[in-house]
């Protein structure tokens, strides 16, 4: 692989992200600096740790960005319940990002045990 873009976990967390930023947009202006912030900001700290993790020289610093970016995820999924939850988001919405959100954990754990046989 030549550079971060290459790796399918990096594409399928960069979706998420535009997903997020899109579905955000419809939240209450009120939410601007609370949820909406706090799930662009967990959403979008996914991808920027594997790129980081993907630059570092060996599998154990790698592998410490990938766990970095799996409690983003978790903390992302909690932010899509609680949006749910708080009617700003509908089922269908919810549960294409939950989705999105699964498939994304599921590569990182792919990817996190092929560095930690």
């Amino acid at each position: 692989m030549k550079t971060f873009k290459d790796l399918k976990v990096w594409q399928k967390a960069h979706m998420l992200v535009l997903e997020i930023y899109k579905i955000t947009r419809s939240f209450p202006n009120e939410e601007k600096f609370g949820l909406t912030s706090q799930l662009r900001r967990s959403a979008s700290s996914i991808p920027t740790n594997i790129v980081e993790g993907f630059k570092r020289k060996g599998k154990r610093d790698y592998s410490h960005f990938l766990n970095l970016a799996d409690a983003s995820l978790e903390e992302t999924k909690y932010h899509i319940i609680l949006s749910k939850d708080l009617n700003y988001l509908d089922e269908v919405v919810t549960n294409k990002v939950s989705n999105m959100c699964n498939e994304v954990g599921k590569m990182l754990c792919g990817l996190q045990s092929k560095l930690n046989p």
